[in-house]
């Protein structure tokens, strides 16, 4: 049985491809507070389809080996951890809560605002779905509308408009299951997209509205965060496991080295190399035309934009975002990526880069890990709900409103 030691945070992104785990701590020095990592551990994964779990053994031998690559860099040992839940399992929807003040003073307290949002997660869902998250996005006080914190107001009617985030029990469950074969409690469940944007947003891009997209392996998660509050979650079922098997398709070959074609030559229109190119297989080399890959891996790349941008019109957010989108995830590696988001999208596009973190960030720079990252500082940051009294209602994790103040002390 693995052993926690306080003051120690860990991200765990149970990815379709890929296993990833990030182990973070406090450190202070001359009176300032900063992040550092401490520990990572990535493994391949190769029972998880689509983002749910298919075969347990393979999915609890990988997170069993990322985690114990972290533990031995960290020295310390994990049981407990800020885990992501993907698939297209995973909805998102708007709710309404209302309430009346039934304080003397009609005064508004941290107790009313609770209750509000409590209010907002009693809507119908299916019997084999629950709430994972719920996200206030604004208040109003009689009527008073764009209230951002209604706390010492005074009213009769409190009322909150929120996204609640739900997901398939079942799903969830069987993730759970295979956390405890390896002796891993999950803290807290969050989704990639909202991991991701914990890292790679700007207070000023989440006021404005920007667009996170982690195209990971198996499926491409969005987040659109705007007035600093979660605006919408989706989950698309389709990443860089299709390009691999289109370019396999395409050049006629097996998909152990349409995977090597894509990891080293995938390339979009602008960016992709003049000729040929090759690859080592079995003491082989299997030569390809580089126009011919870049055409395969820009029309599947398309198709994944196409679908972002009919759910950017579910909201009305289509060319609506002046923060643009931020690319995250494996599938954030290829050149050109962003720049046929711009041109697909019609939004300023970038490749996410994490803010500064101390210790091995380093080592971990790669778009792949930023998801894990974030899993592994809102870790923290649920951590610092719970010891000041802050954890939502419902055994929900509302955790947007919270990082302004907290940042803020971490960061002096």
């Amino acid at each position: 049985m693995r052993e926690t030691q306080p003051n120690f945070f860990v991200g765990l992104d149970v990815g379709t491809s890929t296993v990833r785990c990030v182990i973070g701590a406090l450190d202070a020095t001359n009176e300032e507070t900063s992040l550092s990592v401490i520990g990572h551990g990535s493994a391949p994964n190769t029972g998880m389809r689509k983002g749910l779990v298919a075969h347990v053994e393979e999915v609890s031998a990988a997170i069993n080996h990322a985690i114990t690559e972290a533990e031995r860099i960290s020295g310390i040992r994990v049981q407990s951890a800020t885990v992501n839940v993907n698939g297209v399992h995973v909805h998102g929807a708007d709710s309404q809560g209302v309430i009346a003040i039934s304080a003397a003073n009609r005064e508004i307290t941290n107790e009313d605002k609770m209750r509000a949002e409590e209010a907002a997660t009693i809507i119908q869902i299916p019997s084999n779905r629950e709430i994972i998250q719920v996200f206030p996005k604004n208040y109003r006080v009689d009527g008073h509308e764009s209230i951002k914190d209604p706390r010492g107001m005074r009213g009769v009617r409190l009322e909150v408009d929120t996204h609640i985030v739900t997901a398939s029990t079942p799903n969830l469950r069987g993730l759970d299951a295979v956390l405890e074969r390896v002796n891993i409690r999950p803290s807290h469940h969050t989704v990639a997209g909202l991991a991701a944007a914990e890292v790679v947003l700007s207070r000023k891009q989440r006021e404005a509205g920007t667009l996170v997209l982690d195209i990971g392996a198996g499926t491409t998660n969005l987040a659109i965060i705007e007035d600093g509050e979660v605006q919408y979650v989706a989950v698309i079922p389709m990443g860089g496991i299709n390009i691999t098997n289109d370019l396999a398709i395409g050049l006629k070959t097996d998909l152990e080295i349409a995977e090597m074609v894509k990891l080293k030559h995938a390339a979009l229109a602008g960016h992709a190399k003049k000729g040929n190119v090759s690859v080592q297989h079995e003491s082989r080399n299997h030569i390809f035309n580089a126009e011919d890959v870049s055409m395969i891996v820009e029309a599947r790349v398309e198709e994944i934009f196409d679908y972002v941008e009919k759910e950017l019109k579910k909201v009305h957010k289509s060319r609506k975002l002046p923060g643009g989108i931020v690319i995250v995830g494996g599938t954030a590696k290829i050149p050109g990526i962003d720049h046929l988001a711009k041109e697909k999208l019609g939004l300023a596009s970038r490749i996410g880069k994490i803010h500064p973190l101390g210790g091995i960030a380093d080592d971990i720079k790669d778009p792949a890990f930023i998801t894990a990252i974030g899993l592994m500082e809102l870790d923290m940051l649920f951590q610092d709900q719970e010891t000041h009294g802050y954890s939502s209602s419902g055994g929900s994790d509302n955790w947007i409103g919270f990082l302004g103040n907290f940042w803020q002390k971490v960061k002096n």
